[in-house]
């Protein structure tokens, strides 16, 4: 029998703010977090706004004065909204085998300040300049290493990388290990900290990201006829994955049950989406399949979306390949419309979204949605959250790299 598994704690910071409960109240009320940019003087750059983390965000009470001198912004990023998942599970890890606990944490890019503060420091003065931090730092497995080492989690701890789809992979490396037997209780997610001058120059070389400066929040309108493309956001989104009779022993609160997932590669291009959604549509069958459900069983998709011209539409064509005339039932939504795009934090930040549409049982809103787009013609819940029944959602990540992940959910019944 295949040992089922719940989510039992969840946390978050991004740019609505480090709560999940205020954050969700945001979310279900249309409000944006994208602003001007103001880390940096962005006035050279073609794009000049960004999701950019909360002002509200501190270390304080998780992270040690000293310590936050050697850690990147994007492991700082994940520790804190680990804090925040495993106070939300209420689990004690010091009552816990820690070998039978898991870390595993995506990240697209990995610490990219890091690498960029140093290499301006090895420019200006040299190789004896470097910091001797520079590595611990700038590894992608930093996040996860440091989770492991504050929580004494002992059993598999790794990191995933594959663009977007980061987290919503290592959430299924996690699956697995539960599902096998190797381990009852793992911290999870993704976290990315990208609004930084190298990664938006490069992103805006690529003339990937929308150019809407003068209008910030109204910048990121997946599905949108208008849109012209992603806006960059950071933060980070951890959940507490735990096997359902580990989690009923201590009497653990339960947000959903995870039944299934399901991977594909478009094997297309490097980072344009097959154009029939082709792999993103095996990547939500398969992960049906795996979940044991029908189509026609879902009430909600919480999309890719990232209000790229190519990609909402391959997303949309992969939606009506798989549900066919159900699609048009579904409410689908892109909550990117409100947080930015956050790389490979996107899939956990988005989870934690889906688990809470269907603990709450209402469907956040795509903001931002003005004018449609005869070629995005499916019910993307248009500006305004809709109450309705939702006891199984789909969350689908998709990557440069043509890597695609899709994530099933249910509402937990005994």
């Amino acid at each position: 029998m295949t040992r089922r598994i719940v989510i039992t704690g969840i946390g978050q910071v991004s740019p609505l703010g480090c709560e999940v409960d205020s954050v969700w109240k945001s979310i279900l009320a249309g409000k944006s977090g994208i602003t001007y940019i103001t880390k940096y003087d962005p006035s050279a750059f073609r794009t000049r706004i960004a999701g950019s983390i909360c002002p509200e965000f501190s270390t304080a009470g998780y992270v040690e004065g000293k310590e936050n001198k050697h850690l990147d912004e994007v492991t700082k990023f994940a520790i804190v909204a680990a804090h925040k998942a495993v106070e939300d599970s209420g689990i004690d890890f010091s009552k816990e085998d820690p070998t039978r606990c898991a870390s595993i944490i995506g990240t697209g890019v990995g610490g990219l300040l890091t690498l960029e503060d140093q290499e301006a420091r090895y420019l200006k003065s040299g190789p004896s300049r470097v910091s001797p931090y520079t590595i611990p730092r700038l590894i992608a497995n930093s996040p996860a290493g440091n989770i492991s080492l504050i929580f004494n989690l002992q059993g598999p701890s790794y990191a995933v990388s594959s663009a977007c789809a980061s987290s919503a992979h290592g959430m299924n490396r996690m699956i697995d290990a539960i599902r096998m037997g190797k381990i009852d209780v793992g911290i999870t997610g993704g976290t990315e900290a990208c609004v930084i001058e190298i990664a938006m120059a490069a992103f805006c070389a690529m003339r990937a990201m929308s150019e809407r400066n003068d209008d910030p929040e109204h910048s990121s309108r997946p599905f949108d006829r208008h849109r012209d493309g992603f806006v960059m956001g950071e933060g980070a989104g951890i959940l507490v994955f735990e096997e359902l009779e580990h989690a009923k022993k201590r009497g653990a609160k339960i947000y959903a049950e995870v039944l299934g997932y399901g991977e594909s590669s478009d094997a297309h291009h490097i980072v344009q989406p097959e154009p029939q959604g082709r792999g993103a549509a095996l990547a939500m069958k398969l992960a049906l399949d795996d979940a044991k459900i029908n189509p026609e069983q879902v009430d909600y998709v919480n999309a890719h979306g990232t209000s790229t011209h190519l990609g909402d539409i391959a997303e949309t064509l992969a939606l009506k390949h798989v549900f066919g005339d159900h699609a048009w039932k579904i409410n689908i939504s892109s909550t990117k419309s409100m947080t930015g795009h956050l790389l490979g934090a996107s899939g956990a930040l988005e989870l934690i979204f889906s688990a809470l549409a269907i603990q709450n049982q209402i469907i956040p809103p795509t903001i931002n949605l003005m004018t449609k787009d005869p070629e995005c013609d499916l019910n993307y819940t248009p500006n305004v959250a809709v109450e309705r029944k939702c006891d199984y959602v789909v969350s689908n990540n998709f990557g440069f790299g043509g890597h695609n992940a899709s994530i099933v959910l249910g509402r937990y019944f005994d």
